[in-house]
């Protein structure tokens, strides 16, 4: 049976997009939920996020609403993005890392418009997940470093984007690739193509100078 981990993180619209569509999956319960810290990947990667670039960002933006209400799903940007996604990162942990604490904090912020940049902004979910003292809960050390640990690990797998699941090691990225995403956790063999197996291996034709 397959491994799958799921890395996200909450400041991205787009990984609370897929989320929707991961909750249709039939090996949803099999998914493992992984809250990773985006911008420690860019950083990893020398990247700039997309919403850091001002024209990518300014299309992104009315892409991300065109998609939502194209899906049927709801969207609603809290009021200033991208935000510092620590506080409900570790609030997610706190909660336990559940689908359950996943759904609600996405909610929160990309469903309802909320704010999640600190422990104020984050009191009544908090208390929705069972967290009472959330100052405490984000301050935790234990909490603070799993959350490094997920980041770490994300990295030593290949990680470059969120949303992005691990399929048994082998990486698929981004909202609008679910439905390759779902045809490989239909049939694995896909994986085995001759087509898919000789891309993997082309060779560098040229390489930028940095």
């Amino acid at each position: 049976m397959a491994t799958l981990r799921w890395y996200f993180d909450f400041v991205s619209p787009y990984s609370y997009l897929h989320w929707q569509k991961l909750k249709q999956l039939p090996q949803f319960t099999r998914i493992q939920p992984v809250p990773i810290a985006f911008g420690a990947i860019l950083h990893h990667l020398g990247n700039l996020g997309p919403a850091e670039i001002p024209a990518k960002r300014r299309f992104i933006y009315r892409q991300l609403l065109w998609t939502a209400q194209a899906e049927g799903t709801p969207l609603r940007f809290p009021p200033g993005h991208p935000f510092n996604p620590l506080a409900v990162l570790r609030l997610c942990l706190a909660a336990g890392g559940s689908a359950q604490a996943v759904d609600v904090l996405f909610d929160w912020i990309w469903r309802d418009g909320n704010s999640a940049d600190s422990a104020q902004a984050l009191r009544e979910p908090a208390q929705r997940l069972g967290v009472d003292d959330v100052e405490a809960a984000l301050a935790d050390p234990a909490i603070k470093e799993q959350l490094r640990r997920n980041t770490d690990a994300a990295i030593d797998a290949g990680v470059f984007g969120v949303p992005t699941l691990s399929i048994d090691g082998e990486l698929f990225w981004g909202n609008d690739a679910h439905p390759m995403m779902a045809a490989v956790l239909a049939d694995p063999g896909l994986l085995q193509q001759p087509d898919w197996q000789h891309v993997i291996t082309l060779p560098v034709a040229v390489q930028r100078n940095r």
